[in-house]
């Protein structure tokens, strides 16, 4: 499956499309395989999102994971400080990135 991220404007956090608009948590990304590449210029041209791309993922019980460490690291957040990362509560936030 394909997802896709990017960095909001107005914060700069990373975001997931969602088949709707954009999310903060992974666990929404949407499929967008078919349509990625006119979502990224639609979005980007209405200033949503800042350099908006495709990433290969796959999709296991607890939702969408980036098929590189690069983006599960953004999707996690901060590796030096784990009481910043987004999933810092789940049980298993750390083995979820490698």
């Amino acid at each position: 499956m394909k997802i896709l991220t990017g960095n909001d404007l107005g914060s700069g956090a990373v975001v997931w499309w969602d088949g709707r608009g954009w999310s903060t948590h992974i666990s929404d990304a949407a499929d967008a395989s078919e349509e990625g590449e006119a979502i990224m210029a639609r979005e980007e041209a209405a200033r949503r999102v800042n350099v908006p791309y495709a990433i290969d993922a796959v999709m296991t019980a607890d939702g969408p994971r980036p098929a590189h460490i690069k983006d599960r690291v953004r999707a996690l957040g901060p590796t030096v400080r784990p009481d910043l990362a987004v999933r810092a509560a789940a049980e298993k936030g750390w083995d979820w990135v490698i």
